[in-house]
């Protein structure tokens, strides 16, 4: 979905397409799925009217909601649902539990690691036995980057902030233990990115 008059991230634009080849997938048989740090809202607004069986609920901090109506109103879709204010940090999920899914893109490598194992922590309690968590973006895997752009992409984050920075794969394990989710599958995505997905035990 392009709407030139909206805000827009060209990041989220250039990773659609390979984004909702993975989602068509796992998230075929689920219907309520919660998103977490939607920024400007085109993911939410465009995986809504590609998948129009599941019910899309769209959060981020409060300075991000304006721009998300923007997107949720252009899109005027009965499967998209009004924006949420959540910070991991500071507030749990408006209105409890009962999500069979969750998304995130792009998130992992700006937050703080304590703000990202909060996350987990988050969907541990709102998440249903069996729901599947896709979260995307650039990962290490035992410490190791897959390639120099991602060690220089790392550099750049943490000599912007120091909290910042790409998360190994299996610091995310951990934090999904902790939290009664399992990861099960990897995609391999363009731009040297993953989709990591994991699903909550039973």
């Amino acid at each position: 979905m392009t709407d030139r008059t909206l805000p827009s991230a060209p990041a989220a634009e250039r990773n659609f397409a390979p984004i909702l080849g993975v989602l068509r997938q796992e998230f075929a048989t689920l219907g309520r799925i919660l998103e977490i740090g939607s920024g400007t809202g085109q993911h939410a607004a465009g995986f809504a009217v590609e998948m129009p069986w599941l019910d899309w609920q769209p959060t981020d901090i409060a300075e991000q909601l304006p721009v998300i109506r923007r997107w949720v109103s252009a899109a005027a879709r009965p499967n998209l649902l009004p924006p949420l204010e959540l910070d991991v940090d500071t507030c749990g999920v408006p209105g409890g539990g009962n999500y069979d899914g969750a998304f995130s893109a792009n998130t992992a490598h700006i937050m703080s690691e304590v703000s990202v194992e909060r996350s987990f922590r988050l969907l541990g309690d709102c998440l249903e036995p069996g729901a599947r968590y896709c979260l995307y973006g650039p990962f290490r895997q035992h410490g190791a980057f897959s390639t120099d752009s991602n060690a220089r992409f790392d550099a750049q984050l943490r000599q912007s902030d120091p909290a910042m920075g790409i998360r190994d794969i299996e610091r995310l394990d951990a934090f999904a233990a902790e939290a009664d989710l399992e990861r099960m599958r990897q995609y391999a995505m363009p731009g040297n990115n993953l989709l990591l997905v994991f699903e909550k035990r039973g």
